[in-house]
């Protein structure tokens, strides 16, 4: 996933829960065995989508037919709606609904994205450098982070995790009796990529 140059951080909190449910929605869809015909198919519409993506009419394939990029998105979103219902639930907000009707608002206004955003604004600019773009975001997402308030315990917990992460660091290392070279091999073994139950029986 690419980070979004309009935001300081690169990802916003609606888009970290919409992750989520889609994450959630992949483990819990029922999923069949893959073919070489789905295998090839899904090659041929990440290339479609990556290269032409923005095509209102664009056409993917789909169990053995074809299905607008557009309606199965949108069908992709409505699928999440129960999801976002649940961890609503369990938290007790309304935060996830709200990130998936701000997706779902986004999936119909293609010019909202970021990626059209990224065009207009290049586009706008002088010389259309995507190179200035880069650079004018990147100061300021810089500006905008370093303008805002940090205090003395902030700084004191960084400065005390740090040392503690320092030392946990120089006891692992003290505690390693293993020569470099001894675990290099060892790395780079051909038996390392046999499964385990193999090697054990080759023993």
């Amino acid at each position: 996933m690419d980070l979004d140059p309009f935001v300081p951080v690169g990802i916003a909190a609606p888009t970290m829960r919409f992750i989520d449910m889609f994450l959630l929605h992949c483990l819990l869809l029922d999923s069949p065995p893959d073919t070489r015909e789905e295998i090839a198919a899904l090659a041929h519409n990440q290339h479609l989508t990556a290269a032409r993506g923005r095509e209102p009419h664009l056409q993917l394939q789909r169990g053995g037919s074809t299905v607008a990029l557009a309606d199965w998105g949108a069908e992709l979103l409505e699928g999440l709606a129960p999801i976002a219902a649940r961890l609503d639930a369990v938290f007790g907000s309304k935060d996830y609904r709200d990130a998936l009707a701000l997706a779902q608002a986004a999936w119909h206004a293609p010019h909202t994205l970021p990626s059209a955003r990224v065009l207009s604004a290049i586009q706008s600019a002088d010389g259309c450098a995507y190179t200035a773009f880069v650079r004018q975001r990147s100061v300021q997402a810089q500006t905008e982070l370093l303008a805002l308030p940090w205090s003395l315990d902030q700084q004191s917990l960084f400065e005390r995790e740090a040392e503690e992460s320092h030392d946990r660091q120089r006891a692992i290392e003290a505690a390693d009796t293993m020569p470099f070279e001894a675990f290099r091999q060892d790395y780079v073994s051909p038996a390392r990529l046999l499964p385990a139950k193999l090697t054990r029986r080759a023993a």
